[in-house]
C-alpha cells in the first residue's frame, strides 16, 4: 500500500496571492512498497492527480526525487512550501533540498518555465491571461531569491514584486508591462547564476537517502 509521507499546500493560496473563489491546490510525495517496485515487469503508477474542489497532485519519491534534481519550480517548491501533512520521512525529504538543486539547472528550468507561461499569457490560454502573466513573473522572481539567497520563497508577500503580482492577478497591466517587467527579472537570473555558478546537486547523497527509504518501506 502507497503511504503519503509528505502533502504541501501549492498554488495562489501558498503564494499570498488568492482571492476567495480560489481554489486549494495541494503537492506531496508518497512512497510505494518497494516489494511492489522489485517486481517482475512492474508498471509503477508515480504521479496521481485528483481534481475535484482541490487539485492534488501527489508523486512516487523516486519520481519527485529525480524531478527535483532536475529543478522542475513546482516540484521545488514542495520542499518550502506549507504543510499540511508531514511524516517523520517527509520532514526528512524536506531537509534535501539544499542537496537537490543546482545553479544552472534553475536558471534553465525556471526561465523555460516562465517562457512557457508567457506563451499561454500572449494566446490568452483557457481565457485566463492573469494567471499566466502572474506566473511568468512570479516564477522568475522565485528563481532570482534562490539563486541568490539560497533558499525559495513560496509566499510572495516577501519579495519587493508583491504588489506587481497582485495587480497582474486582478488584470491591471498593458501587456507590454508583463512582457519587459519579466524580461528584466529575467536578466536579474542569469547575473545572480553567473555570481553563484558553481554549486552541483549532490547526487549521491540524494541516491543514500533514497535507498534508506526504500529499505525502510519494503
Amino acid at each position: 500500500m502507497n503511504k503519503l509521507i509528505l502533502k504541501t499546500l501549492v498554488g495562489s493560496r501558498a503564494h499570498g496571492l488568492s482571492n476567495p473563489d480560489s481554489d486549494y491546490d495541494y503537492r506531496g510525495v508518497f512512497v510505494a512498497p518497494t516489494r511492489e517496485i522489485l517486481r517482475l515487469n512492474v508498471s509503477l503508477k508515480d504521479v496521481r492527480w485528483i481534481e475535484g474542489n482541490d487539485d492534488d497532485t501527489v508523486y512516487e519519491i523516486g519520481k519527485f526525487l529525480f524531478l527535483a534534481t532536475k529543478c522542475n519550480p513546482t516540484i521545488l517548491e514542495v520542499f518550502t512550501a506549507p504543510i499540511e501533512e508531514a511524516t517523520d520521512e517527509g520532514i526528512a525529504l524536506r531537509k534535501q533540498f539544499s542537496r537537490v538543486w543546482n545553479p544552472k539547472g534553475v536558471k534553465n528550468a525556471f526561465i523555460g518555465y516562465g517562457l512557457n507561461q508567457r506563451k499561454k499569457f500572449l494566446e490568452r490560454k483557457d481565457s485566463r491571461p492573469n494567471k499566466y502573466a502572474t506566473a511568468y513573473l512570479r516564477t522568475l522572481v522565485q528563481a532570482y531569491y534562490l539563486l541568490t539567497f539560497n533558499t525559495l520563497i513560496v509566499d510572495m508577500s516577501e519579495t519587493e514584486e508583491f504588489e506587481t503580482l497582485k495587480k497582474f492577478k486582478s488584470g491591471d497591466y498593458e501587456v507590454g508591462e508583463v512582457i519587459q517587467k519579466s524580461y528584466d527579472w529575467q536578466k536579474k537570473v542569469e547575473q545572480a547564476f553567473e555570481m553563484n555558478p558553481d554549486k552541483k546537486t549532490d547526487i549521491a547523497q540524494i541516491e543514500a537517502f533514497l535507498l534508506k527509504i526504500r529499505k525502510r518501506n519494503w
